[in-house]
């Protein structure tokens, strides 16, 4: 199952670097694409394309089995970890995957790759992320949580754990009442305790579930410290 076709932000000098930003539930990738129109208009990431993918329309079990845009299917609200749509986090992840592989055979190493996302798609991004046999230049998910946490260490391993050194950025707002500010921690605290990752958590205060411009600048600044070894040697 598909979603629309990926919108594309191409990089206005030689295209060295890719950073790949999921979208949330029941948005699109037009959602999410002024922010690298924001960076565009002050200069920043020229060299960066920026790829903006839908998630197809899928049943949502808390929005009535209605469908709208969504990477997996979602039961319950108040407890996440319940019920997982295992079918459908995998399918959105051989999704996200190709995206990658697409890149990396347009002439972009892995290592020039950041994949990140909002919400639901910054769920997904943290668990592909983790996942991928493809190392990766980071990752980041904001204001989201760990799905399929009682097997992401073997999947993880399955991929010959890639991504152990990459850098993670996370980012939560703590009056989120969608995604509870408390799930970002532990998905944090997961990632690093149990998985060995290097993440940077951080907290924006009496922000909802949504991003901020602090939070903005912040994600910004990560993304030029994943890309910097290459732009120095330009």
């Amino acid at each position: 199952m598909a979603g629309r076709q990926a919108l594309v932000v191409p990089a206005l000098k030689r295209h060295s670097a890719t950073v790949i930003m999921a979208h949330g539930l029941g948005d699109s990738g037009a959602g999410w694409i002024s922010l690298a129109e924001s960076w565009r208009r002050r200069g920043k990431f020229e060299d960066v394309k920026f790829v903006f993918p839908n998630a197809p329309n899928i049943p949502i079990t808390v929005n009535m089995g209605m469908s709208m845009p969504g990477w997996y299917d979602i039961t319950d609200f108040s407890d996440l970890n319940q019920q997982q749509d295992e079918t459908g986090i995998l399918r959105s992840r051989a999704t996200f995957n190709k995206l990658i592989a697409d890149e990396i055979g347009a002439g972009i190493p892995s290592n020039r790759i950041i994949l990140g996302g909002f919400s639901q798609g910054g769920a997904m991004s943290l668990f592909t992320g983790a996942t991928t046999p493809h190392k990766l230049g980071g990752v980041f998910g904001l204001s989201c949580y760990l799905v399929l946490a009682d097997k992401i260490k073997d999947f993880a391993k399955e991929a010959g754990d890639a991504n152990k050194d990459t850098p993670f950025f996370m980012g939560h707002g703590d009056s989120d009442q969608v995604v509870k500010y408390k799930w970002g921690q532990q998905t944090a605290e997961f990632l690093r305790k149990e998985m060995g990752h290097k993440v940077e958590f951080k907290t924006y205060r009496g922000l909802p579930h949504s991003a901020d411009p602090q939070e903005i600048d912040d994600l910004e600044k990560f993304i030029k410290e994943c890309l910097q070894p290459v732009n120095e040697s330009l």
